[in-house]
């Protein structure tokens, strides 16, 4: 069982690695034993959300520079599993580039975020899962959208409002049939236990790679995320770490 050590100035975090995602879990465990980390900032620090680190441009980072886009120079291929491994609070998770840019939602080679979240209702779940589905069924709706965009192209060059509304409605049928294929988006019991005791954020599961958990050190992370910050969500006291490994 992998694990590693992150300390900071305000305190030690350990965290475990899953053996599930061997991709993300491989790829920090060789920058934690090269000291890629070390000297690098919580440069992103977002109050009952997350704190994200990882940005090598951040190592004696002077105050106003823009950081959050330095890396390695690869991403790590997604291993996104939602149902098992989720944003509960404490939970590892790497960060990415948006799906516009990046539709295979692969990881940042580095980039990394520890939740923090807050408690849900169970009325605030079935809330989120509801927009969850209506996310769903607009992405398959866009999906369908590129597929037919030279038939739409044409119709807007014809100037055939009636021909784009008929189409926009065949196109909309075909995405909730489509999405009623993919079956609803819904919260596991587990997840939704883990959520309404516990906290984290829900609304981030299935959009990116959890690898991780903190095992100790949760009380740092809460610290953490209640410093002050600046413009760009940078703390306004640079929050420092070292991370070692200490189990592979």
């Amino acid at each position: 069982m992998a694990k590693v050590k992150i300390s900071t100035t305000l305190g030690d975090i350990t965290v475990r690695l899953y053996d599930e995602t061997p991709l993300p879990r491989d790829n920090f465990l060789k920058l934690a034993s090269e000291g890629y980390f070390n000297g690098t900032l919580f440069h992103r620090v977002i109050k009952d959300f997350m704190v994200q680190g990882g940005d090598p441009d951040s190592k004696g980072a002077p105050a106003g520079k823009s950081l959050g886009t330095g890396g390695p120079g690869y991403n790590v291929p997604a291993e996104i599993q939602p149902a098992t491994l989720f944003h509960k609070r404490g939970a590892l998770s790497a960060a990415r580039l948006g799906d516009e840019v990046n539709p295979t939602k692969e990881s940042s080679g580095s980039q990394f975020y520890i939740v923090w979240g807050k408690v849900y209702k169970a009325a605030e779940l079935k809330q989120l899962e509801h927009q969850m589905k209506m996310q769903q069924e607009q992405n398959i709706f866009n999906a369908l959208a590129m597929e037919h965009r030279e038939e739409i192209m044409n119709l807007r060059r014809n100037r055939d409002r009636n021909g784009l509304m008929e189409l926009q409605d065949k196109l909309g049928k075909m995405a909730i049939e489509k999405s009623k294929e993919l079956g609803t988006p819904s919260f596991t019991p587990e997840q939704a236990d883990v959520y309404t005791t516990q906290g984290g954020t829900p609304f981030l599961d299935g959009g990116y790679t959890v690898f991780g958990e903190v095992e100790e050190g949760l009380e740092v992370v809460e610290a953490i995320q209640k410093v002050e910050t600046s413009m760009g969500d940078r703390p306004k006291t640079d929050v420092v770490m070292n991370v070692t490994v200490l189990e592979q």
